[in-house]
């Protein structure tokens, strides 16, 4: 079979670079990033500045995505078709795991909560739809930034608040945990967010296989997590499985 194409491979990357950050870039800026030559970056830029995918400021020459590409990046997926393919799995997985669940996509450097299913039980619950969860305390937006569908760096800016003792607060401990979860293929928050409450979430994934948003159940730590402390692999499966299933009718043909 034939290997990856090295020049997309590289367009993607330098896609991906000028998206992760909050100013342009001059070529030297991503060439540098790249360990690519001038002429070589040079070159894939004019390409993808034809194609409308990227532009150049005229004053100072240094490059930012294009119109073109944040178009493409909007109407990829509507939240609302997201919402709709996954609102009978989301009711199947609150059923069997009897937690909540939630759908989050990003939103301006938070979680959105698009959907959400009450625990099913009679407890007192109360709606999420709508709330903004954080990226770097969340299970949802630990997914969405493990898998690029929100930027690192932007999170990094916003500051790691740290809301209780064992938030990840730092650039290190965050980049260390994002590592380990596209390892297993899903995110954990144990009391990170909320003392006593907990979370698993996974992505799910549209055409291509590009990660539009994650599916997650939350509760109180003593029902999300064993013993010592680590999530129950029963709920793992369960939520893996329905995730898989989204992203099925979502087009997905891997994950």
């Amino acid at each position: 079979m034939a290997g990856p194409v090295q020049s997309i491979e590289r367009a993607a990357a330098i896609l991906r670079l000028l998206a992760g950050g909050p100013r342009r870039l001059g070529l030297g800026e991503v060439a540098a990033s790249l360990g690519l030559a001038k002429g070589t970056a040079h070159g894939i830029l004019r390409t993808l500045q034809h194609v409308d995918f990227v532009e150049q400021d005229a004053a100072t020459g240094k490059y930012q995505l294009g119109a073109a590409l944040l178009h493409l990046g909007t109407s990829y997926l509507d939240v609302n078709e997201l919402r709709s393919r996954s609102i009978n799995w989301a009711d199947a997985l609150a059923a069997r795991s009897g937690e909540a669940v939630r759908l989050g996509t990003p939103l301006e450097g938070q979680v959105l909560v698009v959907h959400h299913v009450f625990r099913p039980d009679d407890t007192l619950q109360t709606l999420d739809v709508g709330s903004l969860l954080p990226l770097h305390a969340s299970s949802l937006g630990k997914v969405l930034l493990a898998f690029g569908t929100a930027p690192l760096a932007t999170a990094v800016e916003a500051g790691l608040e740290a809301y209780t003792r064992h938030t990840l607060a730092t650039r290190e401990q965050l980049t260390r945990a994002l590592a380990d979860i596209r390892e297993v293929g899903w995110a954990a928050e144990v009391q990170e967010l909320s003392m006593g409450e907990a979370g698993v979430a996974a992505p799910i994934r549209g055409h291509g296989g590009l990660v539009v948003g994650a599916i997650g159940l939350s509760g109180p730590v003593e029902r999300i997590c064993d013993g010592q402390g680590n999530p129950r692999p029963s709920l793992i499966t369960l939520l893996r499985e329905a995730a898989r299933a989204i992203s099925r009718d979502l087009g997905a043909t891997r994950w």
